[in-house]
């Protein structure tokens, strides 16, 4: 499993007692709106959908709030344009960054993303310079035994099953989230996380100082209000993420 990925989940057992919990709401909140803008409200045909309003039930986001953001969404009620946008750059010892974007503003989210890279040691690319790096795949954490979810997955149509951070990771194609994921809690599994994201095709091994190096830049990033999501190929070495859990 990558760095990012046990990074990203000691951030989830962090977050709720984390005094962002209501900017992260909001981001839950905005990905909810613009995916049933585009795709629809019912979650059984959108596949975005459904892993937005997961991720946001993941993080313990009301059901009546979730609700609301669909119906505005899907509604005649005038609601915020909101735009997606993709930035891409690196981090200290050459990490590749894709940062995901819902904006009302490009040209706030431009700048303000632009001075992240700089001032933390980053450099922002031109469209492309990084994509090529990642894979859109559907991700899912589950609970139970590693050969009891594989068999269960794999039958459901995933494409990986691997160990995780106490949970057992499935990687999926992305139109094949919802019907994994429905197929696991069928079986009867807990699913921890279901959502869709952007899966490194390689790894960058960074040491212990650097790591802190990207790390900042991601955080700065993530807590930009437009910012939904960072994606990242480090891989961190244990003893930083077990100081980082901490």
């Amino acid at each position: 499993m990558s760095g990012h990925s046990k990074w990203a989940t000691i951030k989830r057992k962090k977050a709720a007692n984390d005094s962002k919990r209501g900017k992260l709401f909001a981001k839950l909140i905005r990905q909810i709106e613009i995916s049933a803008r585009e795709g629809g409200g019912d979650i059984g045909g959108n596949a975005t959908l459904a892993a937005a309003v997961a991720k946001a039930r993941a993080s313990a986001v009301p059901m009546d709030n979730i609700e609301r953001a669909i119906a505005r969404a899907t509604g005649s009620a005038d609601t915020t344009n909101y735009e997606e946008i993709w930035y891409e750059g690196y981090a200290p010892g050459g990490v590749a960054l894709m940062v995901q974007v819902l904006t009302d503003n490009r040209n706030r989210a431009a700048s303000e993303v632009r001075s992240a890279f700089a001032r933390n040691n980053g450099n922002l690319g031109e469209p492309g310079s990084v994509g090529y790096l990642f894979a859109r795949k559907g991700y899912i954490e589950v609970l139970g035994s590693e050969d009891d979810v594989m068999l269960a997955a794999l039958d459901a149509g995933a494409e990986d099953v691997r160990a995780g951070e106490g949970v057992v990771e499935v990687v999926t194609a992305p139109t094949d989230l919802v019907a994994v994921q429905r197929a696991l809690e069928q079986g009867g599994f807990k699913v921890e996380v279901a959502e869709l994201t952007q899966e490194p095709k390689t790894g960058v091994a960074v040491d212990s100082t650097t790591a802190g190096k990207v790390l900042r830049l991601v955080e700065a990033l993530e807590d930009l209000d437009d910012v939904q999501m960072v994606y990242a190929n480090y891989e961190i070495p244990d003893e930083v993420l077990s100081s980082l859990a901490g």
